[in-house]
């Protein structure tokens, strides 16, 4: 048998072109006298976008306008913020932080981690058990949960929990009341799981009523919980009679999808209220939909935004049938509802 000779490829080919150009970070508070104008470049990576997106919006930034644009193998971001109260960004930590983190040496997971201002999430937390909760809404569901921790001596570090559509998503952080270290043992983990269900289940016995699961995992805890209620269909619900929508109707969100043929993108265009995190909301969703953002324009106009993302599927494609479109449009309204539902977010003392 003739032998077959493959070409050699260096290993760390891949990374050349991050080796030669690595990220690019510019923060300027001379430019514009109402914000801060941080300017990312960098070679051009699945999920980049969102990655950026998550750690301004941690650091409880103001995203008032952004432009992006990722043709072909470079990314460039162009972010306007401000902090809580509307003014620059002007302490050195946060600047330093947003250098660090974005920059050639940046890791996003150790540098949430060794961030303190960061709210409830599973990289601020430290040891623990993360218990992921998906089930039907109700009143006193959270009290009844609480006690089943407490009567297996579980202590709560923090939890984040959001309802949308008559749906509750919940991802508790607890360690051993008395080690104060993750829980291991099997047994004790199956019995709170297995009291959980049937609290979660009430009086139907339906597993698509409520799940509990288990992660040690490292993903964003706002991400995780858009994955959840995603995954749990919540879009499609009507959600319940007495339900309240928190938008009034000049606020209801307008979402469109066209097609533009000269460049070959499907252009989202979302017009809604303004609010913190909306940006990361819907890159969220957009990305977990495996949609890529290739141009995107960002705007704030007195309470609303407005918002234009060119895109397309990872596979190159765009949304041509119109119940691709639908799904898509639900999915997005979804994501900038799911926030603005009454959600309870606590962490340890």
């Amino acid at each position: 048998m003739a032998r077959v000779c493959s070409p050699y490829f260096d290993p760390e080919y891949e990374n050349l072109s991050t080796r030669i150009n690595p990220p690019r970070v510019s923060i300027d508070n001379s430019s514009c006298s109402d914000c801060t104008i941080v300017k990312v470049d960098s070679v051009n990576k699945p999920g980049i976008l969102l990655e950026v997106v998550q750690i301004l919006t941690d650091l409880d930034l103001i995203i008032t306008k952004a432009y992006i644009s990722s043709d072909g193998g470079w990314f460039m971001d162009v972010f306007h913020v401000t902090d809580q109260q509307g003014k620059k960004v002007t302490d050195s930590k946060t600047i330093d932080y947003i250098e660090k983190a974005l920059g050639p040496k940046g890791h996003i997971t150790d540098l949430l981690n060794a961030w303190p201002g960061k709210g409830v999430g599973v990289h601020s937390v430290g040891d623990h058990t993360a218990i992921e909760i998906i089930g039907r809404d109700r009143p006193g569901l959270l009290s009844e949960i609480s006690a089943v921790l407490a009567n297996l001596h579980f202590n709560v570090i923090a939890a984040e929990v959001w309802t949308h559509n008559g749906r509750i998503a919940c991802v508790v952080y607890v360690n051993d009341d008395t080690t104060c270290q993750p829980v291991e043992d099997q047994a004790r983990l199956s019995t709170m799981e297995e009291q959980l269900k049937n609290i979660l289940r009430g009086c139907e016995d339906d597993e698509k009523v409520g799940r509990t699961s288990f992660s040690m995992g490292f993903t964003h805890v706002d991400r995780r919980l858009h994955q959840m209620l995603f995954a749990d269909r919540d879009y499609e619900g009507g959600g319940l009679a007495n339900e309240v929508d928190h938008f009034p109707p000049c606020f209801q969100p307008k979402i469109t999808i066209e097609r533009c043929e000269e460049k070959g993108y499907s252009v989202v265009s979302v017009r809604c209220k303004d609010r913190a995190k909306l940006m990361f909301d819907i890159v969220c969703t957009l990305t977990d939909m495996q949609y890529v953002v290739f141009h995107a324009t960002i705007s704030s106009d007195g309470p609303y935004a407005s918002q234009e993302y060119f895109i397309r599927h990872m596979d190159g494609y765009t949304l041509d049938t119109e119940g691709e479109k639908e799904r898509a449009i639900k999915c997005i309204d979804a994501a900038i509802r799911r926030r603005v539902s009454e959600d309870v977010s606590s962490q340890s003392v």
